[in-house]
């Protein structure tokens, strides 16, 4: 299979998903901004705003090459010479603080055109938790799993409570979901398997915020649920800042700065100290960020 099928593949799962994502908004409608690295490659970048329940969301995809630099080289930890990247990232923040903020990422990297590996994650993070879409976001992600592997949803589910985390926080961003790095081709999976993984969680994905987000209907929100939606926000920014592997991967490849960036939300606030009230929806909440919960 080459690269240039895979990438082929990845942009059309981009325009899958925005055709998707629009027809259920209604109201808003994604734009196309196309992109070039001065170092080879690029990518177009979609962005929405203003929807029915999307504020800002954005589904992108790049696909860039050239050399691995000395920088790469020390805080990506890669060794080769040649590099080739392809991948789609998804985040949408919703305007109303009782749904959730949704992610996605699917990525596939070579070097040398020898060595090869598939990455992909999706997670959960709502404002509120709410047990009842926690579950069936998990249950669904599990259903995609069992298709390739018996073992991968509890698998990758571990590894994105490790990978979903705020070390400076303790507390995970959210209700978790799966991830997965490094994955090639082995005894019990073909590459084109990983890739139609891959894919099968990159189509999944309107439907499984859909759910998320028409499950319930809610009322107009208060001022305390904006307030604690952009605290929640806040811890979003600190997690994709600090520790995101795609983050640094953008900004140390000389990544479009934009781009990159498109994860962050269009607010969120930090106050000095905060606390929640004891018993409150917002403590509950807080009380749930662990690793290792059990949603199934």
């Amino acid at each position: 299979m080459k690269s240039s099928d895979i990438k082929n593949k990845f942009r059309d799962a981009q325009l899958y998903i925005t055709a998707e994502l629009e027809s259920w908004d209604g109201i808003a409608f994604f734009n196309e901004d196309q992109w070039n690295r001065d170092e080879g490659g690029g990518g177009f970048t979609r962005t929405i705003a203003n929807g029915r329940i999307i504020e800002k969301g954005g589904v992108a995809f790049s696909a860039v090459e050239g050399e691995v630099t000395a920088l790469m080289k020390e805080q990506l930890k890669l060794n080769g010479d040649y590099f080739f990247a392809t991948g789609v990232s998804i985040v949408l923040h919703p305007k109303h603080p009782r749904h959730p903020i949704m992610h996605m990422n699917i990525r596939y990297f070579e070097i040398d055109q020898e060595q090869y590996w598939f990455g992909g994650g999706i997670d959960l993070t709502p404002h509120y938790i709410n047990d009842e879409l926690a579950t069936s976001f998990h249950q669904s992600l599990k259903s995609i799993c069992d298709r390739y592997n018996s073992e991968y949803y509890s698998t990758f589910k571990a590894w994105a409570d490790d990978y979903f985390y705020l070390p400076h926080r303790d507390e995970t961003r959210g209700v978790g979901g799966i991830f997965f790095d490094h994955l090639s081709a082995g005894k019990s999976i073909s590459k084109e398997q990983i890739l139609s993984l891959c894919l099968d969680l990159a189509k999944a994905f309107p439907s499984l915020y859909k759910n998320q987000v028409d499950r319930f209907l809610f009322p107009d929100f208060t001022p305390k649920e904006k307030e604690w939606q952009n605290v929640r926000r806040s811890r979003y920014v600190e997690f994709n800042l600090l520790h995101d592997r795609g983050t640094k991967f953008g900004i140390y490849s000389n990544g479009r700065t934009e781009s990159i960036l498109l994860s962050m939300p269009p607010s969120a606030e930090w106050f000095y100290d905060y606390s929640t009230l004891p018993n409150s929806e917002e403590e509950q909440t807080i009380l749930k960020l662990k690793k290792g919960l059990s949603y199934l």
